[in-house]
């Protein structure tokens, strides 16, 4: 969209002193070039309209980026946007024409055009008045990076609720035969650690079975993973690597710790055998629980027979675990809320669902998700593809709370303060240390940041920018550049 800045009414001095700039301008064209336009603004807003440099851009940061990596799914430099450029989504609220239009004159093009930016698209937009303010290819769906988990964070809000727990339950099939039934809830654990404080534990379901069950021997323990398919726990165009390494695991309806090999460590191997490897731990839960004949006992991997549930756990609130998923951007919680929130929806919880799911719960919060294609929760896969735009319009109820959306807002990690964000915005970007709001996303072919900034002129702006195909190193300063620039400018950005 275009803004067009208010006319001066003819005939007062406004309207003398333009006459005289004009033919001032045909006797001296070059110097008046510059000149005449601040001595116009200044004349046609009463001389109170502070004059926003074009060098309102600040030189990249100079600082590396970290070499320690946090929890972020990766992805080989060769995966290529498969999506093709839709129209940006309507925006939220509404686009009014501003006071400010004319004052629109603070330029960021030489930080969005550093070369760690790779091919860059961003969006920024007023979220008061629904103001287009830069858009550099901002329609274009591309892959995300863990900026994703803002859309998952906000379709398990829309779907679930704040307040919905995950239930993992036992059955009693009769026989000496029990069985572990998980419904979602990756945090439960096998208590020797955790990265989920709060979360249930298989020594709380193992009491209670054996309060249940009293002498009563078990002889058989299913582990039942069949909540969704597990033939469909590993999207292929993740890279193996990110299992072995130890941020994705298999996608099953049933896991202990994640399926950490380490639960106390945030980024653990995993195995190819998750719900295997919950059955194992929950027999030695029974067994230190003093249930008669589980140290022996058989675990096989099948559907429960019965509906006689004997013990039950919740996960913690959806609210508590999105808590624990954005600031450390866990790929876990987040394919684990998305295969939720699909079933929850009707939609089964398979991988080929999610579109739907996401493009109807996000529709509710009036943005249009009109050419997004989500192939997971994490954002792990290149062949995502969501617009910055859409990103932009999002954050907009997000930074209004509507509808639940306080809870997403309130854990982004703030630059420089908190999560993924604690150690940027150093140098001369420090300047936006603590007003930045936002969720990071790292792939191996992209490096993204999306979110909302409390600009220095007091304007609230959302954003989202990528940087694809270029190295981290070199990525991670520029969007810091880009976006402390767009902090000074604030409601006077200018995309031209």
């Amino acid at each position: 969209m275009s803004e067009q800045s208010p006319q001066p009414p003819t005939g007062g001095p406004v309207h003398r002193s333009v006459a005289a700039l004009r033919a001032s301008v045909r006797r001296k064209p070059v110097p008046w070039g510059v000149g005449g336009l601040v001595v116009v603004l200044a004349v046609a807003s009463g001389g109170v309209v502070a004059v926003n440099a074009a060098t309102a851009d600040q030189p990249s940061a100079t600082g590396s980026a970290s070499a320690s990596r946090t929890p972020f799914a990766t992805r080989t430099p060769t995966a290529a946007r498969t999506a093709t450029p839709t129209a940006g989504p309507t925006a939220t609220p509404t686009p009014t024409a501003s006071a400010k239009a004319a004052a629109r004159t603070c330029s960021v093009a030489g930080a969005a055009s550093a070369s760690g930016l790779g091919r860059f698209e961003g969006y920024v937009m007023n979220a008061a008045t629904g103001e287009e303010l830069f858009s550099r290819d901002g329609g274009t769906p591309a892959q995300t990076g863990s900026v994703m988990k803002t859309l998952t964070s906000a379709t398990a809000l829309a779907v679930l609720g704040a307040g919905h727990t995950i239930p993992t339950t036992v059955t009693d099939e009769g026989g000496g035969t029990i069985a572990l039934v998980g419904h979602g809830d990756a945090t439960l654990t096998a208590g020797n650690g955790t990265v989920y404080p709060g979360a249930p534990s298989l020594a709380q379901l193992a009491q209670q079975v054996k309060a249940r069950l009293g002498g009563t021997p078990v002889t058989t323990i299913v582990a039942d993973g069949t909540w969704w398919s597990a033939s469909d726990a590993w999207d292929p165009t993740w890279p193996v690597s990110e299992r072995t390494i130890g941020y994705q695991p298999n996608v099953t309806a049933l896991m202990v710790d994640g399926d950490r090999a380490n639960p106390a460590a945030a980024t653990s191997p995993r195995s190819e055998d998750p719900i295997g490897r919950a059955g194992v731990a929950f027999r030695t839960a029974l067994a230190n629980a003093g249930v008669v004949g589980a140290s022996t006992a058989q675990v096989t991997q099948r559907a429960t027979t019965s509906q006689n549930t004997i013990a039950q756990v919740q996960s913690q609130p959806v609210s508590t675990l999105i808590g624990q998923m954005i600031p450390n951007s866990d790929n876990t919680l987040a394919e684990m809320l998305a295969r939720v929130s699909s079933k929850q929806a009707g939609a089964g919880g398979t991988a080929a669902s999610l579109t739907g799911v996401y493009s109807s719960a996000l529709r509710g919060y009036g943005v249009d998700p009109s050419g997004i294609r989500i192939v997971d929760g994490s954002g792990e896969s290149a062949s995502n593809a969501v617009s910055p735009s859409f990103v932009a319009h999002l954050m907009v109820p997000v930074t209004r709370g509507d509808k639940g959306l306080g809870t997403l807002a309130q854990v982004l990690p703030v630059a420089g303060v908190s999560g993924t964000l604690s150690s940027r915005f150093t140098g001369a970007n420090a300047v936006a240390r603590g007003k930045v709001h936002a969720k990071t996303g790292w792939i191996d072919s992209a490096n993204t940041l999306g979110g909302y900034i409390d600009a220095a002129d007091g304007t609230k702006l959302t954003f989202a920018f990528y940087a694809i195909g270029s190295p981290r190193a070199a990525a991670l300063p520029a969007l810091d550049a880009v976006t402390a620039a767009v902090y000074r400018c604030g409601g006077s950005l200018t995309g031209s």
